[in-house]
C-alpha cells in the first residue's frame, strides 16, 4: 500500500511541486495550505499517515504551533521545513516535537532521502510508537485501548485522551487549561471544571488505588507521578 504523506505548506507553488514529485515516486499526497485546516487534518485522520511535511511559515497557525498540538495527539513522524537561516525555528520545531527539519531551499532528493529514513525508523520500531506504559498501565495508541494488569478498562474517547496526555506528561503537571487544550481542542468552549469531571470518571475505571495513579495538585491541576 502506499504511503501516505500530508503536506502543510501555504506556497502554492512550492506545494504543487512536492505533490507532484512525491506521487511520481510512488507516495499518496494530501495538501493543505493553511496550519490550522493542516491541524484539523492531521488530528482527523491521524491513523491513516505516514509523515506530515510541516512547513513553519504558515498562515492561521504557524508550524511551530501546529507541530507541538499535533504531537500532543499522535506520534506521527513530522519533517518540518524551514527557511535558510531560521535556526531558531529549527530548535523550536525540534523541541516542539518534530523528528526531523530540511532547509529550503532543498533537492527533492534529500526529501525523498529524509522521508525513507523516517518511514525505515518507524517500521523497525512499532512498538515504541504504539505503546504508551505507566506503571501497570498500557495503551495501545493504534487500537485506541487501555489495560491495566492486561485487563482491558472501557474508556469513552475523551477519558483515553486524557489518560494518554497525563502518561505522555508523566512526572509533569498538567494544569486544567492545558489539559482542556490538547483534549477538547483549542476552539472548545467547555469550562474548565470539566477536567475535574473527567478525572473523576478516569479514577473511578481504574483500580482502587487510582489516588496513587493521578495526583491532584492542589489549584494547579494534574499529573501522574513514577
Amino acid at each position: 500500500m502506499n504511503k501516505r504523506i500530508l503536506l502543510i505548506e501555504d506556497e502554492k507553488n512550492i506545494a504543487r511541486f512536492i505533490e507532484l514529485e512525491l506521487s511520481h515516486e510512488g507516495f499518496s499526497v494530501s495538501t493543505c495550505f493553511d496550519g490550522r485546516e493542516g491541524l484539523q487534518k492531521a488530528l482527523e485522520e491521524n491513523m491513516k499517515i505516514d509523515v506530515i511535511l510541516l512547513d513553519v511559515m504558515l498562515p492561521g497557525l504557524n508550524g511551530i504551533e501546529v507541530c507541538r498540538r499535533i504531537r500532543s495527539h499522535s506520534q506521527v513522524p513530522i519533517i518540518l521545513i524551514t527557511a535558510r537561516d531560521a535556526v531558531m525555528d529549527r530548535v523550536a520545531g525540534l523541541d516542539a516535537g518534530a523528528d526531523d527539519y530540511i532547509v529550503k531551499p532543498f533537492a527533492i532528493e534529500e526529501l525523498l532521502a529524509r522521508i525513507r529514513s523516517i518511514l525505515r525508523r518507524t517500521a523497525a520500531a512499532p512498538e515504541s510508537r504504539d505503546l504508551l506504559k505507566y506503571k501497570n498501565i498500557t495503551i495501545d495508541q493504534a487500537a485506541y485501548t487501555a489495560y491495566v494488569d492486561e485487563k482491558m478498562i472501557e474508556l469513552t474517547k475523551t477519558e483515553f485522551d486524557l489518560l494518554r496526555l497525563l502518561i505522555e506528561n508523566k512526572n509533569r503537571v498538567c494544569t486544567r487549561d492545558h489539559i482542556l487544550e490538547r483534549v477538547w481542542g483549542y476552539q472548545s468552549d467547555v469550562e474548565t471544571n470539566v477536567v475535574d469531571v473527567y478525572i473523576r470518571h478516569l479514577r473511578a475505571k481504574l483500580p482502587d488505588s487510582a489516588s496513587t495513579y493521578i495526583e491532584t495538585v492542589r489549584g494547579v491541576g494534574y499529573v501522574m507521578r513514577e
